[in-house]
């Protein structure tokens, strides 16, 4: 295959491709434990503040997803984990001493999440409001710290910096100059935005459909305004990070920008290409926007941008993996603005009427935006991830040096594939479950049967004794 170079070990292709499906599945799950659990939180408070019995079912309800797409989170990360021992022991045995500091980091904010998660979840009903609120906040926060520290990780194969190597080993570590090297702070604050987008359109989607089918009650208009609100308020801002994020992979990885621009001559006045796909070094059938490359980069039509041409025939990427590169940055960039015009034509409505858009399309375009911002979150990794190749630490080490040269890896490929089939599976079916029974004690409750309802047992007494603490 063209990804494969004829020195490459046999193992490289099917361990690429065990990666790129773990990472896949995984990170749809990393916005519902960053961003979910804060919209958790804004209900739990408005229940609290607001003494609005809706808002506290919400928050209930959404604690009870959040539980379960955590211990899920906890098993495909499990997975990860040990795939990078096995499949990369080049990557880990020469620089796990500095790699690996972000992962001991994020290790020590998933168990505190996990601690306060535990808390928050069996605290409904046995601890007083305020108390209970305060002990999700570091579910919150564990999440951000967590998310952080494994894009920093990220961060430092694509910009390495933090220690010294000698004779092919690594001798000193900075811990501070790893953690936070020149890639961090934009990536990291670009994934966090793209987080609350996620959760934020993703559970609006949700109610979106609700609606849709006729339930126009307060709880449906309710669950979907919260997120909705959120993620519209952080998609301008994610538009400008990553306006910024683009820049900066500009200045400092002139090899993935020259992949994503699809540019094999350095030139200046370059065309932003939109679509189409790369080989015999041009673009074919791509829509070209005159000088729109180096304005964006630089912000006058002059600006250079170095070209393909520039990296060594041995570290050039492949036409097919330009190509990924450059559609996956198109798609990514063009899900983010539909998200933005979704977002203003919310954001009008809103500042005029106090009130949702009256179009039938606007609930059907907001059922539609999860789906939409999971695909660009799944892109944008392409971008980094793709990107960076034929290298796993740029400059250092190439991603053929890293891969193991023992064993069948299409056999463990093939296991990973049968656990996180079954792990999603089971899923869905949980949380069939759950809505499936949300669903009939809210009809019971709307029928007014006499039995006590799930609404009832969370809602008038939400906290047990001493609820007005």
């Amino acid at each position: 295959m063209e990804w494969v170079l004829a020195a490459d070990p046999e193992q490289l292709w099917p361990a690429r491709e065990q990666m790129a499906f773990t990472l896949g599945f995984h990170i749809i799950l990393v916005p519902f434990g960053v961003a979910f659990t804060f919209l958790m939180l804004i209900a739990n408070y408005r229940g609290i503040r607001h003494g609005d019995e809706v808002a506290l079912r919400l928050a209930r309800r959404w604690s009870q997803v959040a539980a379960v797409l955590f211990a899920v989170g906890a098993v495909s990360g499990t997975v990860l984990s040990f795939e990078l021992g096995l499949l990369w022991p080049g990557l880990m045995g020469t620089y796990g001493a500095a790699f690996g500091i972000p992962f001991a980091i994020e290790g020590l904010f998933f168990f505190i999440e996990a601690i306060f998660v535990a808390i928050y979840i069996y605290g409904w009903n046995r601890m007083k409001p305020w108390p209970h609120f305060w002990s999700g906040v570091p579910v919150v926060l564990s999440g951000v710290g967590g998310t952080s520290s494994v894009v920093a990780a990220n961060a430092w194969m694509n910009q390495p910096a933090g220690f010294t190597l000698r004779d092919g080993q690594i001798v000193d570590v900075r811990p501070v100059e790893v953690l936070f090297n020149d890639a961090f702070w934009y990536e990291a604050l670009h994934m966090l935005l793209a987080a609350y987008m996620v959760a934020g359109f993703t559970v609006a989607g949700v109610y979106a459909v609700g609606m849709l089918r006729g339930r126009r009650d307060r709880y449906h208009r309710l669950g979907l305004l919260i997120p909705l609100t959120v993620a519209a308020l952080v998609t301008p801002v994610q538009i400008v990070v990553g306006d910024v994020a683009a820049r900066e992979v500009f200045r400092n990885e002139p090899a993935k920008f020259a992949a994503i621009e699809a540019l094999y001559e350095t030139d200046t006045h370059v065309p932003e290409v939109l679509g189409g796909w790369y080989s015999d070094e041009k673009v074919h059938y791509g829509v070209g926007i005159p000088w729109g490359a180096s304005i964006l980069s630089g912000y006058v039509p002059s600006t250079e941008i170095r070209g393909l041409e520039e990296i060594p025939p041995q570290y050039r990427p492949t036409d097919r993996a330009v190509t990924v590169v450059h559609l996956s940055f198109d798609v990514m960039v063009g899900i983010g603005t539909a998200l933005l015009g979704l977002s203003a034509w919310f954001g009008w409505a809103w500042w005029r009427r106090r009130d949702l858009p009256r179009s039938p399309w606007f609930l059907r375009a907001t059922a539609l935006s999860g789906v939409a911002a999971i695909v660009a979150l799944e892109a944008g990794w392409v971008v980094t991830e793709v990107g960076r190749q034929p290298w796993t630490v740029v400059g250092h080490l190439l991603t053929r040096d890293a891969v193991t040269t023992e064993g069948n890896i299409w056999l463990l490929f093939a296991a990973t594939v049968v656990l996180y089939a079954a792990v999603g599976v089971a899923t869905f079916y949980v949380l069939g479950l759950l809505r499936k029974r949300w669903r009939a004690d809210d009809d019971a409750a709307a029928e007014g049967t006499g039995a006590e309802t799930e609404t009832e047992t969370e809602t008038a007494v939400p906290y047990g004794p001493g609820a007005s603490s």
